[in-house]
């Protein structure tokens, strides 16, 4: 796990890259990798690497990136880990041809497996990446993210170069670097917590979607390409009894969580005290001969809106005799965060979490752990939200043929009622438009409450846009290529595509990393969402039961009192600490907020933060502060 930094001049002669120009970037991004750096400029200055390294597999020097094979054709800056690293070395061994420089640095294996297989090789790799290859025969860059986007990468082109980092604030640190905001960008953040890929809240300035990758060419022209999508690898488990798909299941984590205990340097599980965190917790143990280190964050207080888990997360590690860890969180520790949690955000990732992920990440570090499993990925394949239960039968009845003049004087009748901002309103008039009513597992405000919550301009910029145009591209690839085309189905497939990869993965990436720990998702490894994603429907609804099957699988493997307890996400008390200090803080920044910018609606968004105290005023809040720290 570490940052990559690097440029590419596109017309030759405007400009040379430096050394100076990469260490900026480079050093940016030092919480990523406070164990080395390096870089790397060709002898024209065309093109430079930079990286920034924390060390877990083959701590030796000579893993030390940017990276170059034998004979000097290659040179690769890497992030993320190669799990089967070992496998794919033996085979390229076997084939011969390759020299060696490292005892079992992952890193090599990219460099020798593109040598061998070129681009096809990301095909063989099982892992969490986001690479950057330079091929000096062909004269050609590779940008390639992971399958799912756990590891995130971006890129800009301005003034006759191609830039790229880990983080934006390192694509920052060139000053010809515009600094400009992206408002449909904007526009959807307000509707997902987050920015849809390919875009960011910067404007020029993108991400690398998941399972893609990018090519440019020594004449600077750019090819974009999806080379993963999970429905072409899955392989559907009709006629199997739930019996034997909950045996695979279970199998198929196993080895999941196994290899994600790959390392050289210690490893250890975040531990909620739900179902997820505790089946990694007791699947990292099996085969250990020492306690598994475990890490829980709670809170200071027991609050309406998020009741503390340590007891179950107790009662796990208790099980699995592990090495645990607690630390309980307060109004004033959230306060103390935020400057550097935006600044680690580089965009807003609108979700409080956030906060909790950042002081577990800091706890495991503080206890000389450098890599923790996590459990994201679990819920959105298994239909584990209650929510979702809603969602699912909300979009069969959007199948029904009921006339769209009913739609339409329920529509009238949900405004007549004052609702015609509420998410009532929205889901119908999303079932009027032959829409799927589910838009993500992490929905911000509706339609019509957004465009009121705009600015005039804004108002008037985006009348007749909805957001639905930003995920209009997967619902097309859901309808080309899904094996079964239930609500589920669509839901799960929604989420891996944007709300995982954009937001939960994003929100793990950037606030572990600013604690200099490698955050691993076992749920996530793309073998196993292929086989969840093979798994019919009807299995995984069965009996009405949230993740029924997933629960069948880990029967036996953690306590019955953690199956069969109710669902509780990961939260933070935001609602009851912005009766304190925090809705006073939050009231202040964005009447400024408003005050210096033509985004916002002041009267409608002091109206929320003043008189609902609606949580979703924690949004705004973000992107406010986001304002203040990158843009002013």
């Amino acid at each position: 796990m570490c940052g990559v930094v690097g440029a590419l001049v596109l017309s030759p002669g405007s400009v040379r890259i430096s050394e100076s120009y990469v260490m900026r970037m480079r050093d940016s991004l030092v919480h990523r990798g406070p164990d080395g750096a390096g870089l790397w400029i060709d002898a024209h200055g065309r093109i430079g690497l930079g990286h920034r390294r924390l060390s877990i597999i083959d701590l030796s020097e000579a893993a030390r990136q940017p990276m170059t094979n034998e004979d000097e054709t290659l040179w690769v800056a890497f992030n993320g880990e190669i799990y089967n690293h070992r496998a794919i070395r033996g085979e390229l061994e076997a084939l011969g041809g390759h020299c060696w420089r490292t005892d079992h640095s992952d890193t090599e294996v990219i460099l020798h497996a593109f040598e061998t297989w070129g681009i096809d090789c990301v095909a063989k790799f099982r892992g969490m990446f986001a690479i950057a290859l330079w091929d000096v025969r062909r004269q050609e860059l590779w940008l390639i993210r992971d399958r799912i986007g756990v590891k995130p990468l971006y890129y800009s082109v301005h003034h006759g170069r191609l830039v790229f980092a880990s983080e934006i604030k390192a694509l920052l640190q060139d000053p010809e670097q515009p600094r400009a905001l992206h408002e449909e960008s904007l526009f959807h953040y307000l509707s997902f917590l987050t920015t849809p890929a390919p875009q960011t809240l910067f404007d020029g300035i993108k991400k690398l979607p998941g399972g893609t990758w990018l090519r440019v060419r020594a004449d600077g022209t750019m090819e974009e390409r999806r080379y993963w999508d999970v429905w072409d690898y899955t392989s559907p488990l009709i006629g199997h009894s739930d019996a034997d798909i909950a045996a695979r299941v279970l199998t198929q984590l196993r080895e999941s969580v196994a290899l994600r205990k790959v390392s050289d340097v210690p490893v250890g599980v975040f531990l909620s005290g739900g179902v997820d965190s505790s089946t990694n917790a007791a699947l990292f143990s099996q085969g250990e001969t020492h306690p598994v280190r475990t890490f829980t964050i709670g809170y200071d207080g027991e609050y309406p809106s998020y009741r503390n888990e340590l007891g179950y997360a107790r009662l796990m590690a208790d099980t699995v005799g592990a090495e645990h860890h607690e630390q309980l969180l307060s109004l004033e520790d959230l306060l103390a965060f935020l400057p550097r949690m935006v600044a680690l955000q580089d965009e807003p990732i609108a979700d409080p979490v956030c906060v909790p992920v950042y002081y577990v990440s800091q706890l495991a570090r503080q206890h000389g752990v450098i890599v923790c499993q996590v459990g994201e990925g679990a819920d959105e394949l298994f239909w584990g939200y209650p929510s979702w239960k809603t969602s699912k039968m909300l979009e069969e009845c959007n199948h029904w043929p009921v006339p769209s003049l009913l739609k339409r004087l329920g529509l009238q009748g949900l405004q007549w009622l004052g609702q015609g901002e509420s998410f009532h309103f929205e889901r119908l008039r999303r079932g009027l438009l032959k829409q799927p009513v589910f838009w993500g597992g992490a929905e911000a405000f509706p339609e019509a409450l957004k465009h009121h919550l705009l600015s005039p301009r804004l108002r008037r910029r985006f009348h007749g846009l909805t957001s639905w145009e930003a995920i209009r591209p997967i619902h097309e690839r859901f309808q080309a290529k899904a094996w079964e085309q239930g609500p589920l189905q669509w839901m799960s497939y929604l989420d891996l595509n944007f709300r995982l990869p954009e937001l939960l993965l994003m929100r793990v990436d950037k606030m572990s990393m600013g604690a200099s720990l490698e955050a691993r998702v076992p749920f996530l490894d793309h073998e196993f969402v292929e086989l969840a994603m093979s798994i019919p429907e009807a299995v995984k609804t069965r009996g009405g039961v949230v993740k029924t099957l997933l629960k069948q699988a880990v029967r036996g493997v953690i306590p019955d009192a953690i199956i069969d307890r109710p669902k509780q996400g990961f939260g933070v008390p935001v609602q009851e600490w912005m009766q304190d200090r925090l809705g006073t803080m939050m009231q202040a920044t964005l009447t400024e907020f408003c005050n210096r910018t033509d985004i916002l609606d002041k009267n409608a968004v002091l109206r929320m933060v003043r008189e609902q105290r609606d949580p979703r005023s924690w949004y705004l809040f973000n992107l406010a502060l986001w304002w203040n720290h990158y843009m002013v």
